[in-house]
């Protein structure tokens, strides 16, 4: 997962803003950060290793980033090293300067990019899918013979790209003689937003980044729809390809994004209150002789499901965990030696909140069991008489492939586990599970025009890309944690 933002802003240097943008989405990637600018026909990028603050940390960085046109992108590794040179945004020049941020993974980027060797003769620098779909955009414009380029260039190139990209994906583009170009996979399995205010206009992966730099008139780009925001200024909307079912990500609603963020006209907030809500009820249907004493959170995500649970269940609700802010969000740290370490160090209980207490602690997802495992056992530690462990989304079984790091099966707990083993395994007294049906229903809700999901994490279904057991295995083999150590 990473995050992306473009941004135009006739009377200012963007640089700035973007910066700030990027601040907003820090929560998507913590690797890399990068802004590319547009002036003058002339491009301005720079990108690092490390937390947005610690790449712009000198004036220096953002002092040559002119213009009023500009990209933003923080990095979340799912494919490629964690070196600078796999940070984005890519650039190339040919045939005119492109700057090109992307959320989301190609699974067909292998094929992709053999076929570039043998037409385009382009030199790859990664092995990032994001840099074989910048050369892709670069070569089908060139194909398109312009003398000067224009959007319809642009539109034409679009459309090619639809027909060769599989997975998902939202990008945003730096194009010199045209603007800037944005574009979102045709299932709108990755999310993409734009804004607008007093003649700026502003695209990101999350509603809330607008909301915070106070842009307004916001709204949700189509699946398989493109912007073209020219450098006069001029916005040009353009559905390129039909979705065949809009499927956006289900995991977006249950961790990733930010509560205060709206997903294709679905409040992330809402959607986890409703969460808590079917969560709560099938706890009193399914055990009713937990006895439950205190619902506690494991922060930050599962609060708002949390506390609709302790509301359903008539009991009290509390802050268990003293979190220390300045450790980031360990599922999104590479490799599980990082993970292990950094739970520890971030999350401390307060003792007199578990001690003598039948505890129902409430989580947004167990995804490989370590964090889980470590948090029951601290709480045992404290006192507690008893530990139930309830979990706002249901086993993780099945590797993701759509930008989210759960490439590896071997790594998740549920991956051919019962419920009952993978209680076994945290050393909790109860564990329980969100039903799917219901954990859709608390999105759907939302849109009623949205019936299904990308949930294949929970499933297994691929809907995106000719996905064999021999790509699941190479996806296994070359980016499980043993390969990020």
């Amino acid at each position: 997962m990473c995050g992306i933002v473009a941004l135009y802003n006739p009377s200012e240097n963007v640089a700035n803003s973007i910066y700030d943008g990027l601040i907003q989405l820090q929560h998507r990637g913590q690797d890399a950060a990068g802004i590319s600018t547009l002036h003058n026909s002339k491009m301005h990028l720079y990108k690092d290793t490390g937390l947005v603050t610690e790449v712009f940390k000198s004036e220096k960085s953002k002092l040559s980033l002119v213009g009023s046109l500009g990209i933003g992108h923080v990095r979340y590794p799912t494919a490629g090293s964690n070196d600078v040179n796999d940070s984005q945004p890519f650039y190339t020049s040919n045939p005119v300067s492109i700057t090109l941020a992307h959320n989301g993974t190609l699974t067909n980027s292998e094929s992709i990019r053999s076929d570039l060797l043998k037409t385009h003769f382009c030199q790859f620098n990664t092995d990032s899918d994001s840099e074989a779909l910048m050369h892709l955009f670069a070569f089908e414009l060139y194909k398109t013979n312009f003398r000067k380029l224009t959007k319809s260039h642009v539109i034409r190139a679009l459309k090619t790209i639809y027909e060769k990209c599989s997975g998902g994906f939202s990008v945003v583009a730096l194009v010199s003689g045209v603007g800037i170009v944005a574009f979102r996979d045709p299932s709108g399995i990755r999310p993409l937003s734009i804004g607008s205010k007093k003649g700026s206009y502003m695209i990101a992966s999350e509603s809330s980044a607008l909301t915070a730099l106070d842009f307004e008139t916001i709204e949700d780009i189509e699946p398989g729809g493109a912007i073209i925001l020219e450098e006069n200024g001029k916005l040009t909307k353009k559905r390129i390809v039909r979705s065949v079912l809009h499927t956006p990500c289900l995991f977006e609603f249950v961790y990733f994004s930010r509560p205060d963020s709206s997903i294709d006209d679905i409040s992330v907030h809402k959607s986890r209150l409703r969460m808590g809500d079917f969560l709560g009820e099938k706890i009193l249907k399914e055990y009713p002789k937990l006895n439950v004493d205190v619902v506690i959170p494991i922060p930050d995500t599962s609060r708002t499901s949390a506390m609709q649970v302790a509301y359903k269940l008539g009991v009290k609700y509390r802050e268990g965990f003293m979190k220390n802010r300045y450790i980031g969000r360990t599922f999104i740290m590479p490799g599980q030696r990082n993970r292990k370490r950094s739970v520890k160090q971030k999350l401390n209980p307060i003792e007199i909140e578990f001690k003598d207490k039948r505890v129902l602690l409430v989580d947004d997802s167990i995804v490989r069991g370590h964090t889980s495992k470590n948090i029951v056992k601290m709480v045992k530690k404290c006192g507690a008489k008893k530990v139930f462990l309830a979990s706002a989304s249901p086993p993780i079984r099945h590797q993701n492939i759509y930008g989210i790091d759960m490439p590896a099966t071997t790594e998740l707990v549920g991956y051919k586990r019962s419920i009952e083993q993978i209680r076994k395994y945290i050393k909790v007294d109860e564990l329980i599970y969100q039903d799917l049906e219901d954990l859709k229903r608390s999105a759907s809700i939302g849109n009623p025009k949205i019936t299904e999901f990308e949930d294949s994490v929970f499933t297994g279904k691929y809907r995106v890309g000719n996905i064999t057991s021999a790509f699941l295995e190479v996806l296994e083999n070359t980016r499980s944690d043993l390969t990020k150590q």
